[in-house]
């Protein structure tokens, strides 16, 4: 029988692909869907993957995945899959709504385990309520994919499936996917492009979201290549995403990645925050900061600290503080909030200028207890993109 289902999007609104598990060899690999309402007439078929888990029982897993194409902007679908030894339960999608004028809004966390995982039912009640047009996971997943010869990695994805069956459910890696050469991941999830959800970047309304792979530069083992594949993809993504023209239609650059360039935790991580920031080696090969400073980067999700933190604009270790808002001593000048509590960030692009995010607290009972509004400069960028990108 099907199970661990979900489904991501491509970049493209008139797609989405549907990714399942079966615990045993089927002969199908299809999904049945119609307009919501209407008999499940229309059919698209996909691959199957056989997947070994690395522990020491080898569990073999079949990974499904079909591509829906051909789907209308903002239509609402309804769908099953599996095939004739066994179909899932139904479930229902809304196509993304197409072009650059149009409102997106996301939840946003990391670090979600299948244990403890106290927000994920008011993340199940928001997506299923169609309170979201994609979920963003960046990284950390189960504690462990891989733990119990991966039947951990099941519950978990089991888990997760009664919010990411009916919305996008985007990822990028974090350091708990690293067993095994991060396999769990690249065989779980579906993102868009060609390198099994490492890097990669897709288009939603007024946005470019790409998300990358902080944990090259920490699991050495796996190769120094992955790390020169993954900051070459940035530069030109980056690249092309600012030139003007591309900046006009989308003017809002966002990334995802596990670890972050800042953070005032006091648990040790300031010197993984260097290395992501300066890269790796006395003479800082790879550096991220200075690159998506470069173009233009508008805003940064990241995760695993254990914990929720917005920062004032920073570059270089060089904030901007607020004049109104005293912070206690303990707490770096470029850091706006912060709170232990559980919870996840919701975020809405409102438009080409404006971007609302705020945190909820579900230790406060879903409480919001910090917002804030990013607004862009509509006359300087296009001025700052003449000068910094040429080409």
């Amino acid at each position: 029988m099907p199970e661990q289902i979900h489904i991501s999007a491509t970049g493209d609104p008139t797609e989405m692909m549907v990714t399942w598990v079966t615990l045993a060899a089927t002969n199908y690999s299809i999904v049945e869907y119609n307009k919501v309402g209407l008999p499940l007439a229309l059919r698209a078929s996909g691959a199957i993957t056989k997947f070994t888990d690395g522990g020491s029982a080898h569990r073999v897993l079949y990974i499904h995945r079909v591509k829906l194409t051909g789907l209308v902007p903002d239509q609402r679908y309804d769908y099953h899959c599996g095939g004739y030894e066994g179909w899932s339960a139904k479930f229902s999608f809304n196509a993304l709504k197409s072009g650059v004028d149009w409102s997106p809004r996301m939840a946003f966390y990391g670090d979600l385990g299948s244990v403890n995982a106290k927000s994920v039912a008011y993340l199940q009640e928001d997506a299923q309520e169609g309170k979201y047009d994609a979920i963003l996971h960046v990284g950390d997943f189960a504690y462990n994919m891989e733990d119990n010869n991966a039947i951990t990695g099941d519950d978990f994805m089991n888990q997760i499936q009664t919010m990411a069956a009916y919305v996008p459910y985007m990822t990028c890696p974090g350091n708990h996917e690293r067993a095994y050469n991060f396999s769990n991941y690249r065989n779980r999830f579906s993102m868009p492009g060609n390198t099994e959800g490492i890097f990669y970047s897709w288009n939603i309304g007024p946005a470019h979201i790409i998300s990358y792979s902080t944990e090259v530069y920490f699991w050495l083992e796996f190769g120094i290549e992955q790390i020169v594949q993954q900051y070459e993809f940035l530069e030109r993504d980056l690249r092309e995403a600012a030139l003007p023209e591309n900046r006009k239609l989308r003017p809002w650059i966002i990334t995802m990645g596990h670890k972050p360039m800042y953070c005032s935790n006091a648990d040790g991580d300031m010197n993984a925050d260097y290395v992501v920031r300066k890269g790796i080696t006395s003479k800082h090969l790879w550096p991220l900061e200075d690159l998506f400073y470069k173009y233009g980067v508008d805003l940064m999700l990241t995760a695993h600290e254990h914990s929720y933190e917005r920062l004032w604009p920073i570059y270089n270790m060089q904030g901007c503080v607020s004049k109104h808002d005293p912070f206690p001593k303990d707490q770096p000048p470029w850091t706006a909030y912060r709170t232990v509590d559980y919870g996840y960030t919701r975020m809405n692009i409102q438009n080409k200028t404006h971007i609302y995010i705020e945190q909820v607290n579900v230790d406060l009972g879903g409480q919001v207890v910090d917002k804030m509004t990013l607004i862009k400069d509509v006359h300087g960028p296009e001025a700052w993109i003449r000068k910094n990108v040429k080409n």
